[in-house]
């Protein structure tokens, strides 16, 4: 009977711990319950105030970013310019950073959050030389958010995973990978060596023109993807490859295409080789060679061909002011006024001028024979720019196709007869609009 007494006492006490510990559990869980569920705005940095940042993590890794006027650099662990639009990201969240709930009002025990010796101390700078430092400690249970807290206030934070990523970089992250640093805006000349040819171009305000082997049209849009192309040529850093064999490589490569870049502050070249199925790239404006992009590469494989341009006229979806038309003895004049077009004092029907200003919009050549063309057999000219522009084509028979010829310029272009017989048709299809409907009295 002693035994099971004995085993019975001891039941009731194993049940008793069990009950005590649960509800000492409770009561901790209950003390760090979200105090308020609104955020609360842990920094108020204007952007253009901050001018240091420091980033350590537990692991041991320091980074720090100096602001210089208006440029940033890395500092540490080494010399960098950084990206402006990546440390603009990171001052953008920084600058108005709220929690996304509060934890504790007055926590004594850091540890329990990870923030004795946090995942990420984050110290930011400002004009006044104060600084102020962000502490970022563990995940939450739910793996959705992380405990934060501000040196010296005693509240802890919960911030979503996310904007603890937008604090988490090193400096391959921050730094500049761009090649070239000119500005696109105000680059006046771009000069491509590819596929044996030496392709130059000059700009005139909004407009590119090819100067190089000669003086020829250019599209302009071809122009700005090529502009693209090398402003967006970057470090491609994800390889594992060191900086010798990245330099190995491009030396033991194949020269692929150089491309020269002027701007107000002068000219930058980037001379981009090619080893096997990988791009490798060496510019003027940094030191070091660099692995590229497949796309780097590709966008500069370009003959002259790839940026003529192959329209006829350059009013572009401008509505021109004046259309004229000689096709052996038919003859077809459009003037517009307002959005009314009128022929000999006859206003037109709007759907077959539009139609036929597209089938003119749209005549292109398919290809730009050296020689071909014979005695003109139609001429067109328009009127565009609000009179400023006048671009006059002549047309000639050439087998089974066209040739034609902007006035005063040598170029030939060659069309498709189908494109010349659309036009003629469309003309033929403008008629007068249709007459008013008298009012009832």
């Amino acid at each position: 009977m002693k035994s099971k007494g004995l085993l019975t006492a001891s039941f009731l006490l194993l049940v008793l711990s069990a009950v005590i510990w649960w509800s000492n559990k409770k009561a901790a869980t209950a003390d760090k319950t979200p105090v308020e569920t609104a955020s609360v705005k842990l920094l108020n940095l204007p952007e253009d105030q901050i001018q240091n940042i420091e980033i350590k993590k537990r692991t041991g890794e320091t980074l720090q970013l100096q602001r210089n006027d208006s440029q940033w650099r890395i500092i540490v662990p080494r010399l960098l310019r950084a990206d402006p639009d990546a440390v603009s990201s990171m001052l953008s969240t920084l600058s108005s950073l709220t929690s996304d709930r509060t934890v504790e009002e007055k926590a004594t025990k850091l540890d329990e959050y990870g923030l004795t010796q946090p995942t990420i101390e984050l110290s930011i700078g400002d004009k006044n030389k104060k600084t102020t430092k962000l502490l970022i400690g563990d995940e939450t249970p739910a793996g959705t958010a992380v405990y934060a807290a501000i040196a010296g206030d005693q509240r802890v934070f919960v911030l979503s995973s996310y904007k603890k990523n937008s604090f988490d970089k090193s400096p391959n992250d921050l730094r500049d990978r761009r090649l070239l640093t000119f500005e696109s805006d105000k680059v006046s000349s771009i000069e491509l060596t590819a596929k044996k040819q030496v392709i130059a171009f000059g700009r005139s305000k909004d407009q590119w023109q090819i100067v190089r082997p000669k003086p020829l049209r250019a599209d302009s849009s071809q122009v700005e993807e090529l502009l693209r192309t090398l402003r967006d040529a970057k470090m491609d850093l994800s390889g594992s490859e060191d900086d010798k064999k990245v330099s190995a490589a491009f030396d033991s490569g194949t020269l692929f295409a150089t491309a020269k870049v002027t701007d107000v502050s002068g000219t930058q070249e980037l001379q981009v080789r090619k080893n096997r199925d990988d791009y490798y790239a060496k510019s003027s404006a940094i030191a070091g060679v660099y692995r590229v992009s497949t796309g780097t590469g590709t966008g500069l494989d370009k003959n002259l061909g790839d940026f003529r341009n192959k329209k006829l006229f350059d009013f572009g979806f401008a509505d021109p002011e004046k259309v004229e038309l000689h096709d052996g003895p038919k003859s077809y004049f459009l003037t517009r006024s307002g959005s009314d077009w009128w022929s000999s004092g006859t206003k037109m029907e709007p759907g077959t001028v539009s139609a036929f200003i597209d089938k003119i919009r749209d005549l292109s050549a398919s290809k730009f024979p050296e020689s071909g063309f014979a005695t003109p057999v139609m001429d067109l000219t328009v009127t565009s720019d609000g009179g400023r522009r006048v671009e006059k084509v002549l047309l000639s028979k050439n087998g089974d196709n066209y040739e034609a010829k902007r006035e005063n310029e040598p170029t030939l272009y060659e069309l498709n007869a189908s494109s010349v017989s659309e036009l003629q048709n469309s003309a033929a299809e403008l008629k007068p609009a249709p007459a008013p409907v008298p009012s009832k009295k």
